[in-house]
């Protein structure tokens, strides 16, 4: 063999070292990679139940060494594992949310598992970022802003009474007492808010284990990235507080009994 063979026999070599390195080159979402997801459907700690199913989608590329990996618009599941609702006197609703798989536009999937990293600003949940679980608002403020909004409406119709029974101080006592009883029974009879994801709500994805792909399974050339397609309005805004009617007072077109 003379040299110039020899020289075509190594760049051939050469090549096909070069092409099956090419080939074999992989992709990796290392552990504790965030994906920005929007939710497709909404979920609520007051209706749902373990195994419930939760869909969304991602909003932001997410690339590798230049190379977009998680395209906008790719598919992510999830599923409810934990559900509690708020107790009537005490204890705030929780949901958790594990996520289960990744599909790309391109129908490439992958089973993982991830938890929720962090929520949409407008949201008035809690988020446990070490469980990746959603607390629901706590009420406190509320319950006792709902018992002294009663009591203060006992003593003003206490006291008209007592006035027309000449005994107003007494009138005033006894208003105030019922006016806190018909409070705290409001506040007994009704649960603290519940968890809520709406739709379109946003939030990020924390990758728990590494996710692998082979570049020739990142071809979007047949079917482009498209963009997420939700028109949800995101959180829903914070409910307002809303006091009981006292009794005696009156309503427009009715008297309170």
């Amino acid at each position: 063999m003379n040299w110039n063979s020899a020289a075509l026999v190594l760049f051939a070599a050469g090549g096909l070292a070069a092409a099956d390195e090419a080939a074999a080159k992989n992709y990796v979402l290392n552990t504790g990679t965030r994906i920005p997801l929007s939710m497709i459907n909404s979920i609520s700690s007051k209706n749902a139940a373990e195994g419930d199913r939760v869909y969304l989608e991602s909003v932001f590329p997410v690339l590798v060494d230049g190379k977009m990996v998680v395209p906008p618009g790719s598919y992510v599941a999830g599923t409810v594992t934990q559900v509690k609702r708020a107790g009537r006197v005490k204890g705030r609703s929780e949901l958790y949310i594990r996520f289960d798989s990744l599909t790309l536009p391109n129908g490439v999937t992958r089973d993982f598992r991830a938890r929720i990293g962090s929520l949409d600003g407008r949201s008035t949940e809690e988020l446990d970022r070490g469980e990746g679980k959603l607390k629901g608002e706590g009420n406190k403020g509320g319950d006792a802003r709902t018992v002294g909004e009663a009591a203060a409406g006992g003593v003003t119709i206490g006291a008209i009474a007592g006035s027309a029974a000449g005994r107003t101080a007494m009138g005033a006592g006894v208003g105030a007492a019922a006016g806190a009883a018909a409070g705290l029974v409001g506040v007994l009879a009704t649960r603290g808010p519940d968890a809520v994801l709406a739709r379109g709500t946003t939030l990020e994805m924390v990758l728990d284990r590494q996710v692998e792909f082979a570049e020739t399974e990142l071809d979007f050339g047949a079917q482009a990235p498209r963009r997420p397609a939700n028109t949800g309005e995101g959180p829903p805004p914070a409910k307002k507080h809303q006091s009981l009617p006292i009794p005696g007072s009156t309503v427009p077109g009715r008297r309170i009994p």
